[in-house]
């Protein structure tokens, strides 16, 4: 699915939004969707696994950049606000070696990355990432990262487990990075948990306001993976049409709701309800992951949805009751977009308090 002849980020960006406006499409009034599964209760009182390190924030894209180290301290300092302490674990992250990585990207891809670095490059030459002399270091350990969590689920030491990583993910391919991505950090856990702990299928949802092409692209024509996204259309980075639906044996196992400009909790929390919850029944996850982008937040500045805290809430609840009528209740979220310091934090936090069953 990488398509080289895809606009760079920041370019789509605004040509996309000139056009939303145009069209009207920001005019768009979210209202209340249907009911939600009820507020869950804690799996035998285990935590809420929590993945952070410092290092991740020494990946820097330079200044002025909207993925800036500081969203890391965004969030960290938002969960340590809320009354949360005895709900939540630390659970700690470990570099993924190559074996991980070439799980989900190629191999020539691998090297571009380690080459690029090591020059020091301040851009990825596959498209538009930037980097810095610590970025390797970072993407290892934030791919790493959420297979520690992926592992600390299945051993039960952790009821569910959120992943405060960057770089983010979702944009990385099989062969390329892009958009603000360098390894697929979610995709790289999807592999890891099938290797280790023998899931024969896993459930991604995205509810990133950009399309995660790169998830799709790794896992197009495998029918072990269910790729499901909600996302802003037309935005960066020009995929995830609805008749996007998988090849080959992977046929089905995609399911994309493109959604317009202005777009919130009717359309979003409507599309996980009517969509994901049935394909989840028919499909029979062994575990769920989450691609959790709080750009698709209201007020967002790489974003035109709509979504609130409470939404974000309700989203995790619903991820949480498909987790636990499927998957013994196996869930891990990871951050990818969210680029409004105050809004990401929140929001975070309200999916973190949602997932620890406060």
């Amino acid at each position: 699915m990488d398509d080289p002849d895809r606009l760079d980020r920041r370019a789509f960006l605004q040509r996309a939004c000139a056009a939303t406006v145009a069209a009207g499409g920001g005019e768009l009034v979210a209202v209340a969707a249907g009911p939600v599964a009820e507020k869950p209760k804690a799996a035998a009182t285990l935590p809420t696994g929590v993945v952070y390190d410092d290092v991740y924030k020494k990946h820097d894209p330079g200044p002025g950049h909207p993925e800036k180290p500081a969203r890391c301290d965004a969030i960290m300092k938002a969960l340590a606000a809320r009354p949360l302490a005895d709900r939540l674990r630390r659970v700690q992250p470990v570099e993924a070696d190559d074996e991980r990585i070439l799980a989900c990207h190629t191999k020539q891809y691998l090297q571009t990355v380690k080459a690029d670095i090591q020059a020091g490059r301040r851009m990825l030459s596959t498209g538009d990432t930037s980097l810095s002399k610590d970025s390797l270091a970072a993407a290892l350990l934030a791919a790493g990262g959420v297979c520690a969590a992926v592992d600390a689920v299945f051993a039960g030491e952790v009821a569910n487990a959120f992943c405060v990583v960057r770089p983010p993910g979702h944009h990385a391919g099989r062969s390329r990075g892009m958009g603000f991505c360098l390894f697929n950090n979610i995709a790289v856990a999807a592999r890891h948990a099938q290797k280790k702990h023998k899931a024969s299928k896993v459930l991604i949802a995205d509810w990133d306001v950009h399309h995660g092409n790169g998830t799709q692209d790794i896992f197009y024509e495998d029918p072990s993976v269910f790729f499901f996204s909600t996302h802003q259309w037309p935005w960066y980075p020009g995929t995830g049409l609805a008749k996007e639906t998988g090849a080959g044996q992977g046929k089905g196992t995609t399911l994309n709701c493109p959604l317009p400009a202005g777009a919130g909790r009717k359309e979003v929390l409507g599309a996980f309800q009517d969509k994901l919850a049935p394909a989840a029944e028919r499909f029979k996850p062994d575990l769920v992951l989450v691609s959790a982008g709080f750009d698709s937040r209201q007020g967002d500045p790489l974003g035109r949805f709509t979504l609130t805290d409470k939404d974000f809430a309700d989203l995790t609840r619903l991820m949480m009751d498909l987790a636990r009528r499927h998957a013994k209740g196996r869930l891990v979220s990871v951050v990818e977009g969210g680029y409004d310091l105050a809004g990401l934090a929140s929001a975070s936090a309200a999916h973190v308090q949602a997932l620890s069953g406060a």
